[in-house]
């Protein structure tokens, strides 16, 4: 099965507290069905001191988001897209634009 949205690519998120913001995929997590965006969703974390190395203190990073609440970005339309999946000439699968027919995976 391909996946609907890969790490690197760009992304809007559709729904929740950062509607309408821009990011970039940092990671999927494929059981969860979610991924964390770059710079998106910003939780803060207590961190217990670990020694010199790690003094601990509160922490900002991205909290991961449901695969429902983002869409890929096209490059060509520059808005966020439903993708199809498309098998190419030497039998591979690649991700497509079904706004503008554009391929995603390049």
């Amino acid at each position: 099965m391909l996946a609907r949205v890969k790490k690197n690519d760009t992304v809007m998120v559709i729904a929740g507290k950062e509607r309408g913001k821009i990011g970039k995929v940092l990671r999927v997590l494929p059981k969860e069905d979610r991924a964390i965006v770059e710079r998106l969703n910003i939780v803060k974390r207590h961190l217990k001191p670990r020694g010199p190395q790690n003094p601990g203190g509160i922490i900002e990073k991205e909290a991961p988001l449901h695969l429902s609440n983002i869409m890929p970005m096209c490059e060509k339309c520059n808005a966020p897209v439903r993708v199809g999946v498309r098998r190419l000439d030497d039998g591979s699968k690649a991700r497509f634009c079904r706004r503008c027919g554009e391929l995603l995976d390049k």
